[in-house]
């Protein structure tokens, strides 16, 4: 059956045990998942994507201040029958690592999906997990060509010809959104960082498949990014805001960032 028929779909692993350090300097002692966008951290807008193509059950693999993820997600009113769990995968475990110490909760399951705390993009994730369920391979990365941070200049022998304002990128980078058949698990260990040796090993096997998202894609990884991404929500100009925002607060500035 075609997951955007109706099937359940699979759980979700959150990589949310990062220090973030780009963003220390402005947040202090918060986690980087904690970080406000429109007065929801960014890890909310995560959830709140997944669960608007009907993704219930999510897994934190938290470590760096995790006590802080565990109150929020405890706290949050999430919508009905979207559950979330979290679990400590420790302070400096790399992120295969991290997808690995989840395994007994993963048991039983055929399928999974991972993904970082963040990245927000409008990507269909129907269309994802069923590209995923199409070619039979272990594993899908989504992959998305971002936008330069500068503008580029365009020349004709030496002649400047024009100028482009920050093109997107003409390679394609690792996205994050991943779908994988439990099979993976096998290909990771405790100290396994999931960008290399395993994803490398799947690749080499043939069992590594990319998913083009060529929408609106942003990792929060400094200051910079978490105005411009509290910029759109406040325009109401939010790409990856498929869900109503009846239940949002007030539009804020990037709050807990002084």
């Amino acid at each position: 059956m075609s997951p955007a028929s109706g099937a359940r779909r699979p759980p979700v692993v959150i990589l949310c045990g990062g220090r973030g350090t780009r963003l220390q300097e402005h947040t202090q002692e918060m986690p980087k998942p904690l970080v406000e966008i429109g007065g929801h951290p960014i890890l909310w807008h995560v959830i709140r994507l997944y669960a608007a193509h009907g993704f219930e059950r999510f897994l934190l693999a938290s470590g760096y201040r995790g006590e802080m993820i565990e109150r929020f997600a405890a706290a949050e009113r999430w919508p009905a029958g979207v559950a979330v769990e979290c679990h400590d995968t420790g302070p400096d475990t790399h992120t295969g690592g991290r997808i690995r110490r989840l395994a007994p909760q993963l048991a039983g399951e055929e399928r999974f999906c991972a993904t970082y705390a963040d990245g927000v993009a409008d990507i269909d994730l129907d269309a994802l997990l069923d590209f995923h369920a199409g070619h039979g391979a272990l594993a899908t990365m989504t992959v998305v060509r971002p936008r330069l941070q500068f503008g580029v200049t365009e020349l004709d022998g030496e002649t400047v010809s024009g100028f482009r304002e920050k093109p997107r990128s003409e390679h394609w980078i690792n996205g994050g959104f991943f779908c994988f058949e439990s099979g993976v698990l096998g290909h990771l260990d405790e100290d396994s960082v999931l960008e290399r040796a395993p994803l490398e090993r799947l690749a080499s096997a043939g069992e590594l498949r990319g998913y083009r998202h060529d929408g609106f894609w942003e990792c929060m990884d400094t200051y910079k990014d978490a105005v411009a991404l509290n910029d759109m929500w406040a325009a109401g100009a939010a790409p990856w805001q498929v869900w109503g925002r009846d239940d949002a607060p007030p539009l804020a500035a990037v709050q807990s960032v002084p």
